[in-house]
């Protein structure tokens, strides 16, 4: 399994938010292209990065920062965050990211999956699922803000049909509170589709929940907070990008 450092950017500056909310942010003194060369340096391959502000507004508002971590890193970046549009999907990849997460775009309209799939790759969209976790896991949209109607195993279904092979799968309720993740949840995701890649993201908080994740059957975990915070310290997240 591999373990994808997070970086989320709010006005240009790395910060983290709990559960989502804004007005919970914490902002860190790392400059972002900076941080993720730190990561890369340790040994990290790919970097997760989400545009907060696009999040919340629709529209592209952390661009430059994110063109320069592609361009200026080793790592291969996936960047989410406001993309709703076909012009936002290409603007993402055009400015040298391997892949772009869309949520709300795909929960309100699955069949676009099949478009940009066909235009893209499969191996370049990866669909984001924010979970509101129960007896009928819920998916959330438009930054977390609103219920999509749809419960997860329907979207995931109707995304699969239209040829997505990547999901993000975040446990809404454990972003960024260092609880541990739902191993629960994303068990039940891979059972449910073992053929689909999933990347769990939410509730990180040491480098034993990493094994428990890879025993879910899980492709990836995304992990922010953990790592920013030296919860997982730089040794141990070495050791993991190193196969040490």
């Amino acid at each position: 399994m591999e373990l994808i450092p997070s970086i989320d950017l709010m006005g240009g500056r790395v910060v983290r938010l709990r559960r989502g909310r804004f007005e919970d942010a914490v902002f860190y003194s790392e400059a972002p292209v900076e941080l993720a060369e730190k990561w890369a340096a340790l040994g990290a391959r790919r970097l997760h990065v989400v545009d907060l502000d696009g999040a919340r507004s629709g529209r592209r508002e952390n661009a430059d920062a994110i063109a320069r971590m592609a361009r200026e890193t080793s790592l291969e970046v996936q960047v989410g965050g406001g993309i709703r549009d076909d012009e936002a999907l290409r603007s993402v990849l055009a400015s040298g990211a391997s892949r772009a997460v869309a949520g709300s775009a795909l929960a309100e309209n699955p069949p676009l999956a099949a478009r940009w799939v066909k235009e893209h790759g499969a191996e370049r969209l990866v669909a984001a699922l924010d979970v509101r976790d129960g007896p009928r896991p819920q998916v959330l949209i438009r930054g977390w803000t609103q219920d999509s109607g749809l419960s997860l195993w329907a979207l995931l279904d109707r995304l699969l049909e239209q040829g997505a092979a990547w999901f993000l799968c975040t446990d809404v309720e454990r972003d960024g509170m260092l609880s541990g993740p739902n191993t629960d949840l994303y068990a039940r995701c891979a059972r449910h589709a073992p053929d689909a890649s999933f990347i769990a993201s939410g509730g990180i908080s040491r480098a034993d929940d990493l094994k428990a994740l890879a025993d879910t059957g899980v492709a990836a975990a995304v992990s922010g907070k953990a790592l920013l915070d030296g919860r997982i310290s730089a040794e141990e997240a070495r050791k993991c990008w190193r196969g040490g």
